[in-house]
């Protein structure tokens, strides 16, 4: 028998049993579980089980944190003994069932907006490996000066860097429609119809060379070309709008008069109300966000460097992809990622040094893996299955998060994108800002290894706090 698959035979037994699995998915990091009865599961089994790095209730799902890689042979195992499987998404629509209404809310927010990331992700690489290639000192190593390069090169790279902001609407209504149920094609064309280059471009409005179209004397009709809410809020009103329109058409009229009424009338609403209302709101968070993290002395790094870890331990941190997908759009530049890195950089820190002084080998081998998993920018495992396991580790993460966030606040650090931090994440500052990029990292890491090593942890202290040293 594989090891992968005895691990399988473990958890499924640890949980209950097969008869106790609703159904089995996984993630990039976890195996994600829908039991039956929570009350079978006995979480000391599960959490001593070879590769096991944590485990935890989340959005209605038990989830097994495994690792990259591993958790992909664990699940296949685990269809392959019986288990049911399904999609994340699938699950999802089912945990979506559980938890209060801003739990719920929340999930959704992550749910339309996560599977936007990789393309913004990609965004910013284009936009970092651009500030590189445009480097002075960079060119003049090929003998050439920014005068050389051809305008062709630059809307080459144009191209690449600002059409899925140009287009962000689209996705987003896209996105949405996806999740509330709709017709995602439907929701697509919606959203280019908010960017339509027959309307007034929303850049050009908002630099003054555009006027917007006037209706009714008071409502100013644009494009929302980067816009985020006014599609968002579109999506929800249309996939709902959609489904009641379809219950009450005809079969043999579905086809014709379904995406006919659905988007004349949403088109309608996103550009008379929608739209000006909710653009107007994201003016405001925009504003907020803006005025946070240009408080003085650093304190707006300080704050979320040392608070980011804690509020993704609650699950609710999807919800700042908006705040990142409106500086990115605005500014072409992103000062959160610069101060998030160092908490996720942290809690590696922080793993490393329990890895480092532990005797237990077992707990040797979940923490260092873990740790190189945060400098990777995947902080579950070391959070869930080392430092808030033994807390002090976890709280020195924080701290050295705030330490190293403060510093990047106080360099006026800004990333060219989003999503990826610590060592993926160098690639967002290569238009000259690496080596303090490397620098606040470096901080927060030694700031959170060194306390973990003095105050934090010791075999000591973990088996008076009753765990033995031979278990993680």
């Amino acid at each position: 028998m594989s090891e992968n698959r005895r691990i399988a035979e473990e958890i499924i037994e640890a949980v209950g049993g097969r008869d106790n699995i609703a159904s089995v998915a996984h993630c990039a990091t976890r195996l994600r579980i829908m039991v039956n009865d929570k009350e079978k599961i006995d979480q000391p089994k599960v959490e001593n089980i070879d590769k096991v790095k944590g485990a935890f209730f989340n959005s209605g799902q038990y989830q097994v944190i495994l690792g990259t890689g591993t958790v992909n042979r664990i699940y296949e195992e685990a269809v392959s003994l019986g288990v049911e499987g399904s999609t994340k998404g699938e699950q999802s629509k089912e945990a979506a069932k559980s938890g209060n209404a801003i739990q719920r809310a929340v999930r959704t927010f992550g749910d339309v907006f996560v599977p936007i990331i990789p393309a913004l992700v990609a965004t910013g690489l284009f936009m970092g490996l651009r500030g590189l290639v445009m480097q002075e000192k960079v060119l003049g190593l090929f003998g050439l000066t920014t005068e050389d390069i051809s305008d062709n090169f630059i809307l080459f790279t144009q191209i690449l860097t600002d059409t899925a902001f140009i287009f962000l609407p689209a996705l987003v209504a896209w996105s949405t429609f996806r999740v509330f149920g709709g017709t995602p094609t439907i929701g697509l064309v919606l959203g280019l119809m908010l960017v339509s280059p027959t309307l007034p471009n929303a850049w050009g409005v908002a630099g003054g060379d555009v006027e917007p179209i006037t209706f009714m004397g008071f409502i100013p009709v644009v494009g929302y070309q980067g816009s985020v809410l006014p599609a968002f809020i579109t999506g929800i009103i249309g996939a709902k709008l959609e489904r009641w329109i379809r219950q009450r058409v005809p079969e043999y009229l579905d086809l014709i008069v379904t995406p006919f009424l659905t988007l004349l009338v949403m088109i309608a609403l996103a550009l008379f109300l929608i739209g000006p209302i909710f653009h107007s709101v994201e003016e405001l968070i925009l504003r907020g966000t803006v005025a946070v993290l240009e408080w003085p002395f650093g304190i707006s790094g300080l704050l979320i460097g040392g608070l980011n870890q804690l509020i993704v331990v609650t699950g609710v941190h999807h919800v700042f992809n908006l705040l990142e997908i409106q500086l990115l759009e605005r500014f072409g530049n992103n000062p959160y990622n610069a101060i998030i890195t160092c908490s996720v950089a942290a809690q590696g820190g922080a793993a490393l040094a329990v890895g480092l002084k532990t005797k237990s080998a077992k707990l040797k081998a979940l923490a260092l893996p873990s740790s190189l998993s945060a400098f990777l920018g995947i902080t579950e495992p070391a959070i869930f299955g080392v430092n808030l396991r033994y807390l002090k580790p976890f709280i020195a993460g924080l701290i050295g998060g705030a330490a190293g966030g403060f510093m990047a606040s106080i360099l006026g650090l800004k990333a060219t994108g989003m999503a990826i931090t610590v060592i993926p994440g160098a690639l967002l500052y290569l238009n000259g800002q690496i080596l303090l990029y490397i620098l606040v990292n470096l901080i927060a890491i030694a700031v959170a290894f060194i306390l973990t090593w003095l105050f934090g942890y010791s075999d000591k202290m973990a088996e008076e706090a009753g765990q033995a040293t031979g278990r993680p």
